[in-house]
């Protein structure tokens, strides 16, 4: 009787650690399904993101004067407007990188944010360098008439 006592009493132990490792295998393969899942999903995204990147975009420094073909739609025409001016900021990277250029307009200073990869980007030119000490040139805001220039750098 011992005997088969015994025998009963391991086999619920080993049904139950069976049970147990199954429960941890099954949650070990959740977890990694998972874990493939948004791989995918990332994977995707990045995929999109370098199908949607324009490939010949010149180098662009901040202090450099650009000129800015953008896309207009009147109505059902499209036509492309040039916005020539100094970029003053560069940001982010990738599919969201933008410059922001600064023209002077009728003694009025304006600015305007381009996201460099976006379809309204119909042409991107420089025009000509600018030799800078900063990052950003937010100090030209302040600056009025021939105090805006930013000299000229022929190295690059």
């Amino acid at each position: 009787m011992t005997k088969e006592k015994q025998k009963k009493e391991s086999e619920t132990i080993n049904g139950t650690d069976t049970s147990a490792v199954i429960s941890v295998e099954n949650d070990e393969k959740e977890s990694i399904s998972q874990a493939k899942k948004s791989l995918r999903s990332s994977n995707l995204i990045k995929e999109f993101e370098s199908e949607q990147l324009k490939k010949q975009l010149p180098e662009i420094y901040v202090g450099d004067t650009v000129k800015v073909g953008v896309r207009i739609t009147e109505g059902n025409k499209e036509r492309v407007q040039p916005y020539e001016g100094v970029v003053i900021a560069r940001r982010h990277g990738g599919l969201n990188q933008t410059i922001t250029v600064r023209r002077i307009f009728q003694g009025i200073g304006v600015e305007r944010v381009f996201m460099l990869h976006s379809p309204q980007v119909a042409s991107l030119k420089v025009e000509r360098r600018g030799k800078v000490r900063r990052a950003k040139l937010f100090y030209l805001r302040d600056r009025v008439g021939k105090a805006t220039r930013v000299k000229q750098r022929f190295d690059r």
